[in-house]
This record gives C-alpha cells, structure tokens and sequence, in this order.
C-alpha cells in the first residue's frame, strides 16, 4: 500500500466521524448503554439486537471501531499460522455494519467474494453505505443479505466464515447451531467473543465444537488438546488498542485518546497451518534486567511462567518489545546476506 493511500482503519474512522451527525445526544447515549448490556451478555436472546437507524449509528459509531480492532488481531492470529493463504471468498455471520469485512480487508490483498448476513435491515443498509465510501474494490463488491441468524442458518461454502460479537446473543440451541453451520461452510472459521468469563466459555464451548466437526486449531492454541484452563480460576482473553471516538468519551468520560478492548477468540481450518509454539497470555511483565512471561505451550505443558534475563541477549530484547497475544518464541529473522 502507498504511503498516501488512507487504512482501512482510517477510512473506516473518516467514514463513522459524522454518523451521529442529527441524532440528539439523549438518543445516541440510551441506544449505546442498551447495547453495550447485549454486548456484556446480559440480555441473550433470539432476536435482532439493532432495531432501527438510531440503534445502528450509535452502534457503529461506539462499537465498530473496536470490534474491527479485535476481529483483526485475532485474524493476524490466523494470517501468521497460515503466512501463505489468503482468503478467496468470505462470509461474515451476524457481521452488523460490516466491522469483520473491513478487518478481512485490513488483514489479506487480492480480489475477494464478501457475503455479510445479518437479521438487522438497518444494519445491512448502513454496511452498504459505509462499504461504498471505501477505496477496496472488495468492500464496495460486498454482498449485504438479511438472515435469520441461528438454528436453520444455511450458509454459503467459503474459504472463511468469521463470526463476532454474535454467540452471546443467541440462545445456547441457535449458538450451538451456527457454530456447526461455520464448521461446515467454512475452510477456515474465526470466532471472537468479549474478553469476559463468559465471552470465553462461550469461545471454549465452541472450540470443542469446532474439533469434533474435523476442523484443526490456528490461533492463539498451540494445540487441539483440553484447554488448560481451570474454568471459574481464569480466562484466556486479549487486547487490542483503540482510538476512542468523541461518542466513547461522551458516554464514559475521561481523557485518554484510546482504550484496551478484551476479547477471546479462536481460528480453526481444514488445512495445515504452523500454530505458534507457545502463546503469551498476559502482558509481559518488564522488570529490571528480567521479563516475566505467562505462556500457553504445547499440549501436556500447561500453562507456564517463563523468566527471559538480559543475560539471553536478543531472547531479551524480543521479550522486552513482546506483547500480550504474540507467539513465542519470536520467530527468527532472516539474516543479512553478505
């Protein structure tokens, strides 16, 4: 990509910065504290959760842009266990405004067939709309359907299905449902959930699902065996930085120009990949002269805590530039040639 030409991530921005443009601040704060209870997990349900063009702005404008974060940093999960693959074909469940087509499109280049369902028509509507303001010929060529998410889904055969901020809406039936309809249509399936204790046993229920119709794990497990977690002591989750929007500050205040979305996540495919070796499931912990890592190893290994010294050389100073849900140990970078 050309210095000059806009992100995804900055076009998508530009695009939501006059959303809210008309919609009185009362309106846009009650739609947002709705939907930010859907998107806690304390409301599932069976139905739609946008319900008209208030709704969907608000959501776009408070939510997109951290769901776009956290769905593409789980899929460079996916990209660096599969550095050679590239999606062809794309369906995006539940996708809303279109947050997941815009991270596949941040994440791989080349022409690509996009397919968002979602039950919400606004939410369709207002995809169509972002997606034509974008400089991808992917994005604009996007294919936006109403469906029924849940049980009776049939979905289209794809090289990916991505699945976000979905499962915790729907009744354990229709989730259960849906995650067997990705497994089938997909060559590759992405689930992300909220980075809460529920978001992750949801991510957890669905990854055996995953396993048990013959897909194999990408991202972030080093395996397919048990989870090593001990449920109700910890949960596996992540985090993306986002910029905060003039809607974040009005709602929750503060000053900071960015916050921390906590996710969980897995990928899965029919093909081979290279899962990382070991994952980092905390932040790194710098102190002097000494790294302290928490990792998630191979099958059998459990979770460990590594100690990484400024006695290791170059291991140290990978620690030290390491970040919450990288692989480890970096992997080796090629050498000059003389």
């Amino acid at each position: 990509m050309n210095a000059s030409t806009p992100t995804s991530a900055e076009t998508l921005r530009r695009t939501l910065g006059g959303l809210l443009d008309g919609l009185p601040p009362k309106q846009a704060t009650a739609a947002v504290e709705r939907l930010i209870a859907n998107y806690r997990g304390q409301t599932p349900t069976d139905a739609p959760v946008l319900r008209d063009r208030s709704d969907v702005a608000a959501y776009a404008a408070y939510r997109m842009p951290a769901t776009f974060e956290a769905v593409r940093s789980a899929l460079d999960g996916l990209a660096e266990a599969a550095p050679d693959w590239a999606p062809g074909s794309h369906v995006d469940v539940g996708g809303g405004t279109g947050a997941a087509t815009w991270a596949v499109d941040a994440t791989w280049d080349g022409p690509r067939q996009t397919t968002v369902l979602d039950w919400a028509e606004p939410a369709l509507a207002l995809g169509r709309e972002l997606a034509a303001a974008s400089t991808s010929e992917a994005l604009r060529a996007a294919a936006w359907r109403r469906a029924v998410i849940g049980s009776g889904l049939t979905l289209p055969e794809a090289d990916l299905v991505t699945v976000s901020y979905v499962l915790g809406e729907l009744t354990a039936p229709a989730r259960a449902a849906v995650v067997a309809e990705a497994a089938r249509a997909g060559q590759a399936v992405v689930l992300i959930e909220p980075g809460t204790p529920e978001g992750y046993l949801r991510i957890r229920e669905a990854r055996d699902q995953l396993i048990e119709a013959g897909l194999r794990i990408a991202a972030p497990c080093p395996h397919d065996g048990t989870c090593p977690i001990e449920v109700g002591q910890d949960w596996c989750h992540f985090s993306a930085r986002v910029s905060r929007s003039s809607l974040h500050r009005q709602i929750k205040g503060g000053s900071l120009p960015y916050e921390d979305e906590k996710f969980s996540y897995v990928a899965a495919t029919r093909f081979p990949t290279e899962p990382a070796a070991s994952r980092i499931t905390r932040r790194p912990q710098i102190r002097k002269g000494l790294v302290l890592l928490e990792l998630c190893g191979p099958e059998g290994s459990g979770l460990t805590r590594v100690n990484v010294t400024k006695r290791q050389g170059d291991l140290y100073k990978a620690a030290r530039d390491a970040d919450w849900g990288q692989a480890w140990p970096p992997a080796p970078q090629p050498q000059p040639q003389p």
